[in-house]
């Protein structure tokens, strides 16, 4: 896995406000991916990593790291390959691996940033997929897990999935999966806005992107029983974009002895841009906290 130095970084100019900075930076040689990151004004009390996941980038984690933030917590948010402002064809992947090396690179930005700090992993939909299969590999560097809107199953019938897989050999580019942006949430201004983002424009995975996730989700079903750390899995019942039972199967497979299932009655896809969101946070927030080292805790307490 070939990610660059902290040295070799470079700034660019924030476009969020608060007290926020965006950075680019290189990896794997050829690579620039795209980074935000959100610090708090006080003493930073741990890190929170986000992997988003199709029809996102991080700049749709503005209000939520906002909300982190208050609690003391540096929110990192990475542009896969691929995605949002970071470099490669456009929602494609040759390999799934290459999605968990861009996982890689934004720990290792975090961590030069915020060393010696527990780190929390946070993905969602198909970041989900990827920020899991990443945990399985690093579980003994990670505070914690969140899983949200997980896409470990969707409403697609086997015999459509495996037709995809079959399409990506002959036919790796071909354009086969579109998202709706109206079933992302309930809030007419977020759907508003990811129709006129145009990050997200006209966006939709190449076949061999839909095989490479399935790859993945492979790999998962492998590994669930070997999971260690805290997890928590949390989905909408009403999301038409991933399947709310692939999150029971995780709860139900799980290796961990400490994890937890948060089932949001009527919410959509984004539970952190969706209608409610606000409890959804609060949730969030209270698991980190119980889940945060005693020693950080304790600092925390100190300084109040």
């Amino acid at each position: 896995m070939n990610t660059v130095p902290p040295a070799a970084l470079h700034a660019v100019p924030s476009d969020a406000r608060g007290p926020s900075r965006s950075e680019e930076f290189i990896s794997g040689g050829e690579r620039e991916l795209f980074i935000r990151s959100w610090r708090p004004t006080g003493k930073v009390r741990a890190v929170l990593a986000i992997v988003p996941g199709f029809n996102s980038h991080s700049g749709h984690y503005q209000w939520a790291a906002a909300q982190f933030t208050a609690m003391g917590l540096a929110v990192y948010a990475v542009d896969l390959r691929g995605r949002g402002k970071s470099t490669g064809e456009r929602f494609h992947v040759e390999h799934f691996d290459d999605y968990l090396a861009d996982v890689q690179s934004l720990l290792d930005v975090a961590r030069s940033r915020e060393p010696g700090l527990p780190v929390f992993l946070l993905g969602h939909s198909a970041g989900g997929v990827i920020a899991s299969a990443y945990t399985l590999a690093h579980q003994d560097e990670l505070a914690g897990l969140i899983c949200e809107s997980y896409a470990f199953q969707v409403p697609a019938p086997a015999p459509v999935l495996a037709l995809v897989r079959w399409l990506s050999g002959p036919f790796p580019k071909l354009r086969v999966l579109k998202l709706p942006n109206k079933e992302f949430s309930r809030l007419p201004e977020v759907v508003a806005a990811l129709n006129a983002d145009p990050l997200i424009a006209n966006e939709k995975q190449t076949a061999l992107t839909v095989a490479q996730m399935l790859v993945g989700i492979d790999r998962l079903r492998r590994g669930f029983p070997s999971l260690r750390l805290p997890v928590l899995i949390a989905h909408g019942t009403a999301d038409k974009v991933t399947v709310p039972a692939g999150s029971q199967v995780f709860d139900d497979n799980a290796g961990s002895a400490d994890k937890t299932l948060l089932l949001y009655k009527d919410h959509a896809h984004d539970l952190l841009n969706d209608a409610g969101r606000e409890g959804v946070v609060r949730d969030f927030k209270q698991w980190i906290e119980r889940h945060l080292p005693s020693d950080v805790a304790v600092d925390a307490e100190r300084s109040a």
